[in-house]
């Protein structure tokens, strides 16, 4: 091949890989190292976070609304029995993620009530006897992720849902069974082509749906199908240096495409209703086959999935919850904490469950540290001011606002860019069919 033709190839095989990739990194990093708040857990185990996020949990995205209970599953040794509490009416969601970041499966408040239940979770082609008490599912690949969002009123609510935590079990069928667990790289793989042997090494021990199997075949040329021995290790610096700064540029295209914004665009809001619609092969229990949430066209796929993993990893279906960023005020201008903005809704957003808007850095989307720890404010931040007519107006900035009423409302931004994260849980159809008008975001200095 050329090197126009390497490039372009490259370029494609990153986006196609990088949902893979990026997703099984922080499997690994759950795993053996925890993030923020959730501690280190091995696979098929919960790890609880005990607190709501803040800037500590450096994880893409992380929501302020619930307390996460999150576990990394490996049913390559067998089933894995998951029992859940209970809940007596409260919110809670367990979304499960297969390794190529499919939302296969949802168990909870809108999927499946709150009542206590027992799910089989099962390796593909399984075809054991399940518990007659238990539902199965089926994973599409032996290591999946379960992300578990408990809804918490605040610190006081904090007991209540720790209870819940510890009422939730994972237990091995056959606890002397081997997990094949991930492939580990090895060391004498050019730094600038860990992307590429992690593409292959993944993608043969976890494979993609049967559909997405011919663009996976297409990298042949790159090596990522190549079994055995990697083929990179034997790469000249300069090759490696070339490959790797074409896997660069990929990159970096991708996340302008996030800052421009493939999805609608309405008063500066990105309507990402439907940027975890490129599943259109795995259904289980509470996920939706509707043309309305799998009629992503074939040729934006990859890329839809490739930005929803670098932006919005684990993020839910619309039907779940509606994500709505947004980078740029009213008049088109890029939002910044040296400014004073002001966002009113009248009426407030509609959704079922609850709603709010969380403050991100750019370009990490991380939660940001603030002199009064508020990361999101919502329909469950006590002490708002409404207007007398129901509507909220609240004010963003870096700087703590001087008056009362404001400092009330007052959702803090860092110094620099930031990007707001409107959040609808179980929103009303409104919101997804585009009735529901989220209104601009007005600088006021």
């Amino acid at each position: 091949m050329t090197a126009d033709a390497d490039a372009r190839l490259l370029s494609d095989a990153f986006v196609f890989g990088i949902p893979l990739v990026f997703n099984l990194d922080q499997v690994g990093r759950y795993v053996h190292e925890g993030v923020g708040a959730n501690p280190a857990a091995p696979f098929n185990s919960f790890s609880h976070a005990r607190t709501l996020a803040g800037p500590a949990d450096t994880f893409v995205s992380v929501n302020n609304d619930t307390v996460y209970s999150l576990a990394q599953i490996d049913v390559s040794g067998g089933a894995v029995l998951l029992e859940l509490p209970d809940t007596a009416g409260r919110y809670y969601v367990m979304q499960f993620i297969d390794a190529w970041t499919n939302n296969f499966a949802y168990v909870g408040h809108r999927a499946t009530g709150t009542a206590a239940q027992r799910y089989l979770l099962v390796p593909p082609g399984w075809s054991g006897s399940a518990p007659a008490d238990a539902t199965v599912i089926t994973a599409p690949t032996t290591i999946f992720t379960i992300v578990g969002r408990w809804a918490c009123g605040g610190e006081w609510d904090l007991p209540a849902v720790h209870a819940l935590q510890d009422a939730t079990r994972l237990t091995r069928l056959d606890e002397g069974a081997s997990l094949r667990g991930l492939p580990e790289v090895g060391a004498d793989i050019p730094p600038a082509l860990l992307f590429l042997e992690k593409l292959r090494l993944w993608s043969q021990a976890l494979p993609p749906a049967a559909s997405d199997r011919p663009q996976l075949e297409s990298f042949a040329p790159l090596g990522v199908t190549a079994a055995g021995e990697s083929p990179y290790a034997s790469f000249s610096p300069a090759r490696a240096s070339e490959w790797g700064a074409a896997l660069d540029a990929s990159r970096a295209a991708l996340l302008e495409d996030l800052r421009r914004g493939g999805a609608p665009i309405v008063n500066g809001w990105l309507l990402t209703y439907h940027a975890f619609d490129y599943n259109v092969d795995f259904f289980e229990i509470g996920a939706i086959d509707s043309p309305l949430y799998t009629s992503v066209a074939p040729e934006r796929k990859y890329r839809l999935r490739a930005e929803s993993a670098l932006a919005g990893l684990w993020g839910n279906h619309a039907y779940e919850a509606a994500y709505a960023p947004v980078y740029v005020d009213g008049d088109g201008e890029q939002l910044r904490g040296e400014h004073t903005y002001a966002l009113t809704f009248a009426p407030t957003p509609p959704a079922n469950a609850f709603w709010s808007l969380t403050m991100y850095s750019m370009p990490d989307y991380f939660l940001v540290d603030n002199a009064i720890d508020r990361y999101s404010i919502g329909s469950s931040t006590e002490g708002l001011q409404y207007g007398e007519d129901g509507s909220l107006r609240i004010v963003i900035s870096a700087t703590e606002p001087a008056d009362p009423a404001a400092r009330a409302n007052w959702l803090p931004a860092p110094d620099g860019p930031f990007r707001p994260l409107l959040r609808m849980y179980e929103p009303d159809p409104a919101v997804v069919d585009g009735t529901y008008v989220i209104p601009a975001i007005t600088r006021l200095d």
